[in-house]
């Protein structure tokens, strides 16, 4: 029997030694990725669960119907006069495919199964014989031009609403096999080579709105993987090439995500820092796993670190103002598809890297902005979920995407639910090298997935987590079986307390996995608590004298309403006194999942809730506070959260 704590290094070398903690971007990058295991099954149950039936219910199913030019579009785009569309209204049918089939690989809910059948067979017939699969009439199919852009001529995203067609696609083909649905992102990649492989005029870069219409890209390699087909790599390391291009003038005309990656830029400096960069620097990740390509793994890492430290909010949102800014405390709005792209970023990140840190981000931002950019209700989501102020519903904040026939369909509609779906891809994961299977995520539930050999392991979780530290994981086997199963210690657990089948575990540290390499027996379990004290994240910038509150993963939020609709800005809070309190006392129509209390300097006692639930009621919500006995940590690999115990 073994036990490690390991970072930053493939699982494989990593059982037999601790790799030393790294303060800049590592050297060489892993030369192993992490994948799903076969036979992968994720079925959270819990706070996650309620979040996904919710949503399933009351926006996945009835959506499309009550929107239903979310297809329509599509069949009448040559008709006359043209429907008056936006720039990237051909993102729709794609993003909500990607969100569905992701909540479904989470729930396997047959309702939800037997409605997204419905409608991909609705939507397969209207793409066009070419394989073009847009909104836009004929003459203007992918020339970043078209007449009918809120009323007049204007760009397209064109390119960009072929990515998430072939994302939503080949994701519902992960989910159920749908040969069919699999064929037409074939088609459409066939179109992409056929109208800008090689040496063709236009390139795809020349079609403007770079940081969306180079996303094709990231999608090209997938399909590569999944069918072999060498001009699909071919036409993704030209796209990739095409990052760096300039104009007749010398400017950019893209992001130059792969050149400034390498040479260590911060990602908010580069030509193009909106968020939508994110998808193509995806393809980044995709071809340094293929290609086995230090370079690109390298560029790709700098880039996430980059965002991780200047542009991830305190609820574990990305971005300001739709962009990079270079700063966390920036109040600019963080808007859902920003956080939407930043954890498909983070689980390629936790892919390539294997680092336990990795994780705790991704956790992070389900726990607070995932969640948070969803009313409890699963109704609405957000445009902006912002660290201090109120939610709206995003078709009342960016109503002027609301069109006839898709009154509520916008950009971040059609895709918050791929937020809570994403669980499924980073819980539980597999390092083929090792054999070593990784549990990354903790709430209640059931997770399995094959081991190296073949079994099954299965893993059922017991726990009220994150309201609470302890989590129970009893281990499913057919027989008594040998492998190395690594647990993330997150790095705000720095008294964590483990215990297998009894004995007790020693050297259990933060910001690591801790592996456990032993004979596994049917029925073992695993007793994890991990410490919750309360932690503290000092801000500077815009949040100076002021302080963020954490227990674990959950930021902790001054909501009003919880308070006798007192003031929007409560007294200093003692961070020492800040005490979880029992689930049977959180009330009201949204119960909050985290109830806590502390005193104010008034000698007051002040309510505290997640950040998930606060301001579910349309009350106002605040999470950076004046707190007593808040001392500043600086970021690192190590402690990238920048919480710190109180200061006495």
């Amino acid at each position: 029997m073994t036990t490690r704590s390991i970072r930053l290094a493939p699982l494989a070398l990593l059982l037999a030694t601790t790799a030393p903690a790294l303060a800049g971007p590592p050297e060489t990058p892993p030369d192993r990725p992490l994948r799903k295991p076969a036979g992968l099954r994720v079925e959270p149950a819990g706070t996650l669960r309620e979040y996904l039936d919710a949503v399933t219910a009351n926006w996945l199913l009835p959506g499309p119907k009550a929107n239903p030019a979310i297809l329509a579009m599509f069949a009448d785009r040559d008709r006359q006069p043209y429907r008056d569309l936006l720039p990237w209204s051909g993102e729709f049918a794609g993003k909500f495919l990607t969100g569905a089939a992701t909540v479904y690989q989470s729930t396997r809910d047959p309702v939800l199964r037997k409605s997204l059948q419905e409608y991909v067979k609705a939507l397969l017939p209207l793409q066009d014989a070419d394989g073009y699969f847009g909104p836009f009439p004929k003459d203007h199919r992918l020339t970043g031009q078209t007449p009918n852009i809120q009323g007049k001529p204007g760009p397209t995203w064109d390119a960009w609403g072929h990515y998430h067609m072939m994302l939503g696609l080949m994701t519902w083909d992960e989910a159920v096999g749908d040969a069919d649905a699999l064929a037409a992102a074939v088609r459409i990649a066939d179109l992409l080579c056929d109208k800008f492989l090689g040496e063709k005029t236009p390139r795809l870069v020349d079609t403007g709105s770079t940081e969306m219409n180079l996303a094709p890209a990231h999608a090209l390699v997938l399909l590569h993987e999944k069918t072999g087909n060498p001009k699909y790599l071919a036409l993704a390391k030209q796209i990739v090439d095409e990052f760096a291009a300039t104009g007749p003038d010398g400017k950019p005309l893209a992001g130059d995500y792969d050149r400034r990656g390498r040479a260590g830029d911060e990602f908010f400096q580069t030509p193009k820092p909106r968020w939508e960069s994110l998808h193509p620097m995806q393809a980044l990740a995709a071809l340094g796993r293929v290609e086995n390509d230090a370079e690109r793994r390298k560029a790709y890492a700098n880039l996430w670190w980059s965002i991780a430290k200047l542009d991830r909010h305190n609820n574990g949102g990305f971005s300001s103002g739709e962009q990079a800014q270079g700063d966390p405390y920036h109040t600019g709005a963080i808007e859902t598809c920003c956080t939407i792209a930043w954890l498909a970023l983070s689980v390629d990140m936790l892919k390539q890297s294997g680092d336990p840190v990795v994780a705790d981000e991704l956790e992070l931002s389900t726990i607070n902005s995932g969640l948070g950019m969803w009313s409890p209700s699963g109704r609405w989501s957000t445009y902006n979920t912002p660290m201090d102020g109120v939610r709206q519903a995003n078709f009342h904040e960016i109503v002027f995407q609301s069109r006839p026939g898709s009154p509520e369909l916008n950009c971040c509609s059609v895709n918050a639910a791929r937020g809570l779906g994403l669980v499924s891809q980073w819980a539980l994961l597999a390092d083929d090298a090792s054999g070593a299977l990784m549990l990354n995520w903790y709430g209640a539930g059931k997770l399995a997935g094959r081991l190296k050999g073949g079994a099954l392991a299965r893993f059922d979780v017991e726990t009220d987590y994150p309201r609470s530290g302890r989590v129970v994981v009893k281990v499913g086997l057919d027989k008594p079986t040998t492998f190395p199963l690594a647990l993330r210690i997150p790095q705000w657990s720095t008294a964590t307390k483990l215990t297998v089948a009894g004995a007790v575990r020693a050297d259990v540290k933060p910001a690591s996995y801790h592996v456990i390499d032993r004979e596994w027996k049917p029925g073992d379990t695993i007793e994890l608590e991990l410490d919750m004290s309360p932690r503290v994240w000092a801000g500077e910038k815009g949040a100076s004298g002021r302080s963020s509150l954490y227990v674990g993963p959950v930021l902790l939020t001054y909501d009003a309403s919880l308070n006798d609709n007192g003031p929007d800005d409560p007294e200093p809070i003692d961070a020492r006194s800040v005490r979880v309190l029992p689930a049977t006392e959180a009330k009201g129509r949204f119960k909050p999942i985290v109830l806590a209390e502390a005193k104010a300097a008034d000698g007051k006692t002040v309510k505290l809730c997640d950040f998930a639930t606060a301001g579910a009621d349309g009350s106002r919500y605040r999470t950076w506070l004046r707190v007593d006995h808040a001392t500043p940590t600086p970021f690192s690999r190590e402690h990238s959260f920048r919480t710190g115990p109180p200061a006495e």
